[in-house]
């Protein structure tokens, strides 16, 4: 993996303590047991979300590069979430779910979790669930709203690689796009094939049942599964004027230049936004030599 700093571990903090030292300077940190009060501490696994919500209709996605007209962030397939948690029992699958929102689609399991109160302003509309089986990996990217995440897990072991914002510049971010070169192996990676990786400062967490993970807004994260297991994503909006322009930039901007541009150039555009990812952040390579 990456070379990274370890986040830092607490039990839980207060609400003055968080805002303090976490959320106002955009620092990460692990809660150990925000969350020891959830009846989804103690019964969310496997077989308990195949009971409950078994029946339920998901998207699910792969891993693969966005192709041709193909976006990248569309379904690879749909089924019942039994079905698809018989895959992940039986380790044959490389399909995550992702960002599925429970008040739409799995309500059921809502009743089993809380929101901490730890001065985040959360969006209660879109709680959302990602899953995935042992060895999935999800590419290097940020959130194009800007939220705030509170990233709390379940399951089996899940380890996260984080970039706060001003380490942009060494990530081969594509343009038009919140992903980095979808190459890019941040579990191995190639220093010699992309040199400007050697100067970004990561910060890594590895994280276990009933584990809590802030993400400030903005931040880059890379996850590996290295079990099977899940997690709930409560997100909190941008509460600053700028951080709000530029979340609506993203959306109704850079999101729609890049719909309409895949749709008429095709392969075209990608290739030549890989180019230009790799070619802008070579630019910075002699400032840092």
């Amino acid at each position: 993996m990456f070379p990274a700093t370890p986040i830092p571990r607490v039990d839980t903090l207060s609400r003055e303590r968080f805002v303090a030292d976490h959320k106002r300077p955009a620092r990460p940190v692990v809660f150990e047991k925000l969350n020891r009060d959830w009846s989804a501490r103690a019964q969310w696994n496997i077989e308990y979300i195949k009971r409950v919500a078994g029946h339920r209709i998901v998207p699910l996605y792969d891993g693969g590069r966005a192709t041709e007209r193909k976006y990248q962030y569309a379904p690879a397939a749909r089924m019942p979430l039994r079905d698809y948690l018989q895959l992940l029992d039986a380790g044959a699958t490389d399909l995550r779910m992702f960002s599925f929102n429970l008040i739409a689609g799995a309500p059921e399991l809502l009743a089993d979790f809380s929101y901490p109160d730890i001065g985040l302003r959360f969006f209660k509309r879109h709680p959302a669930l990602f899953m995935a089986g042992k060895g999935a990996r999800v590419q290097m990217h940020f959130d194009i709203d800007l939220a705030d995440i509170l990233l709390c897990h379940f399951g089996g072991r899940k380890r996260v690689l984080l970039f706060s914002p001003d380490q942009t510049q060494y990530l081969y971010r594509v343009p038009f796009s919140f992903s980095s070169l979808h190459d890019i192996d941040y579990a191995n990676p190639d220093f010699a094939k992309y040199p400007a990786l050697q100067h970004a400062r990561a910060e890594v967490a590895e994280l276990h049942h009933g584990d809590c993970l802030y993400i400030p807004r903005g931040y880059w994260h890379y996850v590996v599964y290295e079990e099977t297991g899940l997690s709930l994503s409560l997100r909190a909006l941008p509460s600053t004027g700028v951080d709000m322009l530029k979340m609506l930039h993203n959306l109704l901007v850079i999101r729609s230049v890049e719909g309409v541009m895949r749709k008429l150039l095709g392969q075209r555009w990608n290739d030549r936004n890989e180019r230009l990812a790799v070619a802008r952040t070579h630019r910075h390579l002699p400032l840092t030599t």
